[in-house]
């Protein structure tokens, strides 16, 4: 049981409205240590440098998408073992099954609940305290 406040995310999305939604859903969860970014390849500059517990990165996105990211996230050895859960505003089968293929850890379609994203934070690292 993982203490929320030990869970350090970064948010990936190029809509800010959508990263400011997922961040206000994780701070009433008590997931505080958060960091933003709008797209890809600015979340693996951010990932290199600074380690995260969780990503949260939305499936289309400018320069780097999400399952682009994820190949990447999973290909580098300090990154490898972060968690990834994918955000769609669709229930896309072949995009998760992809994305379960490079080991996505759980995804989250939109729109979503504070209360839906806490279960997939939960079947990823346990129940929160």
């Amino acid at each position: 049981m993982p203490a929320a406040s030990s869970i350090k995310t970064l948010i990936v999305d190029d809509q800010q409205t959508m990263r400011s939604l997922i961040r206000t859903s994780l701070h009433a969860l008590g997931i505080t240590n958060t960091k933003e970014v709008g797209d890809g390849e600015d979340a693996l500059r951010v990932l290199l440098t600074t380690p995260m517990t969780l990503v949260i990165t939305d499936f289309n996105m400018p320069k780097l998408d999400g399952l682009a990211l994820l190949r990447a996230i999973r290909a580098h050895p300090p990154t490898a073992k972060t968690a990834v859960i994918m955000l769609t505003g669709r229930a896309d089968r072949e995009l998760v099954q992809r994305a379960v293929q490079f080991g996505v850890n759980n995804y989250l379609v939109k729109p979503f609940t504070t209360q839906t994203l806490k279960e997939k934070i939960e079947a990823v690292f346990g129940a929160l305290t």
